[in-house]
């Protein structure tokens, strides 16, 4: 069986890191490794992970020696991975326990490299919302600049495939970039519908701010994908309308 790495970065997550370790645990499909790289955490992070690791061979703890942000943090974890297929799970998230499974299975009966899936929303208590997030069958380049299908915490990827992987060193959005990085090389996205993971939903998360995240979005066309101010406006138009209709609902 093929091992899936984990990719899990921490920063002050002692309300929830245990919740999110213990998904990992509960996992049908038990060739993984969990690589959580702590950021300077000045809570009881590294003390929560550290008991769950000298007792689970299969979680890596890695403690940076100064806060340098998400993307530095996953990086980390993302050099140190050993697997063949790469998944993402920040420490305040969940997976269902056929998370893997179902996703690999996915991937292999159709031979492709990257894929995500459904998530249900959590609150900050746990509690379901009744939020589900829909996923279309398949995502291209030009289908995630118009708006980002892809939750973070569902996706899987096939390293054999995809080549190397490294996210952008910006404030929010970088997986949003690694995204659209490997799609621009040619690769399509596939959306498994199954809701296999749980999004926690923060008062204080960087991607609550609307007005932030429309900025970083217009930051995204203009410096890093490096498209001209026409096809920026027109990306940007439906990443607004998308928006306001999901807003509106």
């Amino acid at each position: 069986m093929s091992t899936v790495s984990i990719i899990t970065p921490a920063y002050n997550a002692e309300a929830y890191i245990a919740e999110t370790i213990e998904s990992v645990l509960a996992q049908t499909y038990e060739n993984w490794e969990m690589l959580i790289v702590d950021d300077c955490s000045t809570d009881r992070t590294v003390e929560i992970v550290q008991s769950y690791a000298a007792r689970e061979p299969r979680i890596r703890f890695i403690q940076l020696d100064k806060n340098q942000g998400p993307a530095i943090t996953r990086n980390t974890a993302i050099q140190a991975a050993s697997g063949r297929y790469l998944a993402f799970l920040d420490s305040d998230d969940k997976w269902l326990p056929e998370k893997l499974e179902r996703q690999l299975q996915f991937m292999k009966e159709r031979n492709v490299a990257f894929s995500f899936t459904q998530y249900h929303v959590i609150d900050l208590e746990g509690n379901e919302t009744g939020k589900l997030v829909d996923v279309p069958e398949e995502a291209t380049y030009e289908d995630l600049l118009k708006h980002n299908v892809v939750g973070c915490l569902t996706v899987l990827l096939d390293k054999e495939k995809v080549g190397a992987v490294e996210m952008v060193d910006i404030r929010s959005r970088q997986d949003y970039v690694l995204w659209l990085h490997i799609c621009k090389r040619g690769f399509t996205a596939y959306g498994l519908k199954e809701p296999l993971a749980l999004y926690r939903v923060g008062r204080q998360s960087v991607s609550s701010n609307k007005i932030k995240m429309a900025k970083q979005n217009w930051r995204v066309y203009r410096e890093i994908e490096g498209l001209n101010l026409v096809k920026s406006l027109w990306y940007f138009g439906h990443y607004v309308v998308f928006k306001l209709v999901k807003y509106a609902r």
